[in-house]
């Protein structure tokens, strides 16, 4: 959703460095560059405006005057002004009796029912007790999608037919006090637009629970609409914080930055894709560096944290350390590799130049070639894997034909696991030396 901000930002940022010492004039330049990248991403005009004057009153000052670095200090002031328009982290307030309620509101869309999902398998992930509520009764089909993704996660969905949603919210509560839950997630119903029936109906429910929070769930590719949405609810309803849905999407993005500051109501959530382990807390901080080109590093590590076998991380680095890597070992990589998420969003957290060099490379291509791997591979024997050298003119048409591929695929395939044998070799043999080679 950044990445044209990030383009536009990362070429401010460059020519910034390639002046040395910087006079008021250059930096008076990239503030009205900066204006009109952030005007064009979709970013609410008042908060372009709040932004670059803080911004510019700090970089003209002494703090740039007199540093050894004058671009990076730009850079870093442009960096600390972002995350304070991006607000602070604020995760669930989840204190007090059990079980806690938390209502998910929105308009039809927005993504409400997957939003549901994925917040329960997260918090069941955390050690609690979730329970889904399934209270839109009125659109087609949306108590049977959180009925399939409630099964997909391993999470209880409550419903009961031919009544309201306060009042089957109610009896949920009551089943899941008796039943030890520990968190409830309704999944309440939506309208194509804010009307009395949709605020009466949410705040029928509020009246018969004691809600923990409430979250409004807003579509972020639908650019300044989601800031009337936002300050629509938040003017009726106590909203206690916000889940953008669709940040991976190909939208501006800019009401993602400007919507904390226009309603001040705390980000909470993000939805980063379509799978339900596709979420993110909010964190400006990790926000804001990819935004500016920064990649984000913590947000990788936590992804190979959640998806990776750590046992078989250690294993893997052992053998790669003695010299020793088979195509097994290959694959088992890929698959892990392939846990952590879309390739895409990956390169993007990848930081400085490995993420300019990332962001050549055409992430479909990617994903393809490493499907195309795993087929020639899974077409092998247990030996085969084991024992490359085997692979003759034979083999490698017969592992064609179970892939799917042509020979030349299977030649290629092979080619690079030679390449990357010797790399590994090479590194194992110069102590880690080599290590900048292995990674271009």
């Amino acid at each position: 959703m950044f990445e044209s901000l990030t383009d536009r930002l990362t070429n401010i940022f460059e020519n910034l460095r390639r002046r040395g010492r910087l006079s008021d004039a250059d930096v008076e330049r990239a503030m009205r560059e900066v204006r009109m990248a952030l005007l064009e991403a979709d970013v609410h005009y008042s908060v372009v405006k709040s932004f670059t004057s803080r911004v510019k009153e700090r970089a003209v000052g002494q703090e740039v005057s007199k540093a050894l670095n004058p671009a990076q200090q730009v850079i870093k002031i442009v960096n600390e002004e972002l995350i304070q328009t991006l607000g602070k982290p604020s995760g669930l307030n989840l204190k007090g009796e059990r079980p806690y309620v938390i209502m998910l509101v929105g308009l039809q869309g927005s993504g409400k029912t997957t939003a549901a999902a994925k917040l329960a398998r997260q918090l069941r992930n955390q050690g609690h007790r979730v329970m889904l509520v399934a209270a839109d009764p009125y659109r087609p089909a949306a108590v049977k999608q959180l009925q399939t993704l409630g099964a997909q996660i391993d999470v209880p969905v409550f419903y009961q037919e031919n009544i309201d949603p306060p009042r089957l919210a109610h009896e949920a509560y009551q089943t899941a006090r008796k039943g030890g839950t520990s968190v409830v997630i309704l999944d309440t119903a939506g309208r194509s637009q804010l009307d009395d029936a949709l605020m009466n109906e949410l705040g029928a429910i509020a009246k018969k629970l004691d809600i923990t929070e409430t979250l409004l769930v807003v579509d972020s590719m639908i650019g300044q609409e989601a800031l009337n949405v936002a300050q629509g609810f938040h003017q009726l309803l106590p909203i206690t914080g916000l889940f953008l849905t669709k940040i991976d999407g190909d939208a501006r993005g800019g009401a993602a930055i400007s919507i904390r500051e226009v309603t001040g109501v705390p980000i909470k959530y993000l939805g980063v894709g379509e799978s339900v382990d596709a979420i993110e807390e909010y964190n400006p901080d990790r926000l804001a560096s990819r935004i500016l080109g920064m990649g984000d590093i913590l947000g990788l590590i936590q992804k190979a944290e959640t998806a990776l076998d750590q046992q078989e991380a250690e294993k893997q680095a052992e053998k790669l350390m003695r010299g020793e890597f088979s195509l097994e070992d290959f694959a088992k990589q890929l698959k892990q590799m392939r846990k952590m998420g879309p390739l895409g969003q990956l390169m993007e957290m990848l930081p400085g130049q490995m993420g300019q060099v990332a962001k050549q490379v055409d992430p479909k291509d990617a994903e393809n070639q490493l499907r195309q791997i795993e087929a020639v591979i899974n077409s092998m024997t247990v030996e085969e894997r084991r024992n490359p050298k085997l692979l003759n003119a034979s083999r490698r048409r017969r592992i064609a034909s179970g892939s799917g591929l042509d020979v030349q695929v299977v030649n290629q395939v092979m080619k690079r696991f030679r390449e990357t044998q010797r790399l590994i070799k090479t590194l194992q043999k110069s102590g880690g030396k080599s290590l900048g080679r292995l990674i271009g």
